[in-house]
């Protein structure tokens, strides 16, 4: 689990292509004691360090990751967001990420406002679910908020500090962005989903049922 508050930002020394999944070579400037196994968010994609040495550590990404991530198009010396896993006891300063990606979106527009950046993106249609004005989304895993959204597109603001300190000064007309929706608001879509499914009807609904399911 994360919080979409990004640590640093790491170079990609070298890629390792193995059939269709690629190994990853990261520097890891700013990351002190790194342990073998231990998860860690790449551009929002959780991964498990499986190698760590002096200046890098290597992560390893399946066919199906790269498939539905970023990932695929990096190249060394890109550079990528990094947050390790959140501990029991850290501020919760973000959101809820999970580190699993649900979408890529792409950069539609990008208009200096003062001395931020609002950034326009397109998603498709299906995710538009969960998509809301000024909740929450992990774009390339950094925790951020919606200012306004439509059907198919978000966004959001981007202070000085973010912008300076993560990949997104680097965003073009036509990045592709790691998406992550928030993960509450997927559980509650499925549960009313799972809710119309069933065989309830009004004609079902009674004391007995409002007051088994909380409502009395």
């Amino acid at each position: 689990m994360f919080t979409g508050l990004i640590q640093t930002k790491a170079k990609v020394l070298d890629i390792h292509k193995e059939r269709e999944d690629k190994r990853f070579v990261l520097e890891c400037k700013g990351l002190k004691d790194l342990q073998l196994g231990e998860s860690i968010a790449i551009n929002g994609v959780c991964l498990s360090v499986e190698d760590v040495g002096s200046n890098y550590f290597k992560v390893f990404a399946s066919k199906e990751t790269l498939s539905k991530t970023n990932l695929d198009f990096l190249r060394p010396m890109d550079e990528v967001n990094v947050e390790r896993a959140l501990r029991v006891g850290d501020r919760l300063g973000g959101h809820i990420v999970t580190g699993h990606i649900d979408c890529l979106s792409y950069v539609k527009d990008i208009t200096k406002v003062g001395e931020s950046y609002r950034y326009t993106l397109s998603f498709p249609k299906e995710f538009s679910l969960f998509v809301v004005e000024k909740g929450s989304i992990a774009l390339d895993g950094i925790s951020l908020t919606i200012n306004r959204c439509g059907d198919d597109f978000l966004e959001v603001n981007i202070i000085p500090l973010t912008y300076k300190e993560t990949t997104i000064s680097s965003w073009k007309i036509g990045t592709l962005v790691n998406t992550e929706f928030d993960i509450i608001g997927k559980y509650v879509a499925k549960a009313i989903e799972n809710y119309n499914r069933s065989k309830t009807s009004k004609k079902d609904i009674s004391f007995d049922f409002l007051k088994k399911h909380g409502f009395i």
